[in-house]
């Protein structure tokens, strides 16, 4: 007797504009991620040996139909579609089971998870050693170079700019690492450049470069180890002070600069926000963001 065949499971329903919802999310995806490191579509495409059209059909969620296929598997065996894919959260039963435990949680109690497993497997630095270090984190343009060795000279401890040690230890230029061994090198570099400046300064204020939140690793040994300030400012701002300083690649080659950067900034907003501090330089003189960040500071730590 011949088994009736299942009915395939289908897919949610497309978009007004005909568009998968699958295809769409993974395009945004894409292009998160690809903000949330830095990296010009263009870069990507020749990083990823593909065609930049058809990255920017990908990003746009007209990417290649075959994905829904994985999709329609995954909802019939019940489970995420990363699970089809495999990685290291999907091979281990203690694994699936955390990860069961931080499903659908609120942003406050994952935060709170983070913290209790940093302490627990030993991350976190003490508490007075890490009020020795102030770190300065955010985009291009929003002072951290400028701040901090202001900010330095008034404490009397040494200031560090993680972009100039990345340089030494490497032995040119970060632009020229990206160009010549790609992002995943530049981050291995930038990792290599945090340990060692913690190793070598108990006390000192570190400028980080403004990717840094997107290696989750590297991040989390900067918060366990750093007092942590974000330095914002508004898109326009960040562009016309790295433009002012000389530096005019956030122009060059990329009619689109400023949607960039905004998309930039909204990507790493959220990674941002887990530093101790945010202070907003918009539309203030160096000496007032100066007094203002220094003050603030004294009461915190």
């Amino acid at each position: 007797m011949s088994r009736e065949r299942p009915a395939e499971v289908p897919v949610e329903v497309a978009t007004e504009d005909g568009r998968e919802p699958l295809l769409v999310a993974l395009g945004t995806r894409v292009r998160g991620l690809r903000a949330r490191r830095g990296i010009t579509r263009k870069t990507l495409a020749q990083i990823a040996d593909v065609s930049e059209r058809h990255l920017a059909n990908l990003e746009a969620g007209d990417g290649n139909p075959s994905v829904l296929i994985l999709a329609q598997v995954a909802k019939a065996l019940d489970c995420p579609i990363a699970e089809l894919l495999g990685d290291e959260t999907t091979d281990s039963p203690d694994w699936l089971l955390i990860r069961d435990l931080l499903h659908e949680r609120t942003p406050a109690e994952l935060a709170l998870a983070r913290a209790r497993l940093t302490e627990l497997f030993g991350v976190d630095g003490a508490a007075d050693q890490r009020s020795q270090r102030i770190a300065l984190v955010g985009l291009r343009g929003a002072g951290k170079s400028t701040l901090g060795r202001m900010l330095a000279a008034e404490r009397g401890i040494p200031f560090v700019e993680l972009n100039r040690e990345i340089e030494r230890i490497a032995g040119c230029k970060p632009e020229q690492i990206h160009t010549l061994y790609g992002p995943a090198a530049y981050r291995r570099y930038e990792r290599r450049a945090l340990d060692e400046a913690l190793k070598a300064h108990p006390a000192a204020v570190i400028a980080t470069p403004g990717g840094i939140v997107s290696e989750a690793a590297t991040f989390n040994v900067l918060l366990a180890h750093c007092y942590t300030v974000w330095l914002t400012a508004e898109p326009d701002e960040h562009m016309n002070r790295v433009v002012a300083q000389g530096d005019l690649r956030p122009m060059s080659g990329n009619r689109e600069a400023m949607a960039d950067l905004k998309l930039i900034l909204n990507e790493r907003t959220p990674f941002y926000a887990k530093a101790d501090l945010r202070f907003d330089t918009s539309g203030k003189a160096l000496e007032r963001c100066h007094a203002e960040l220094s003050g603030a500071l004294a009461k915190l730590i």
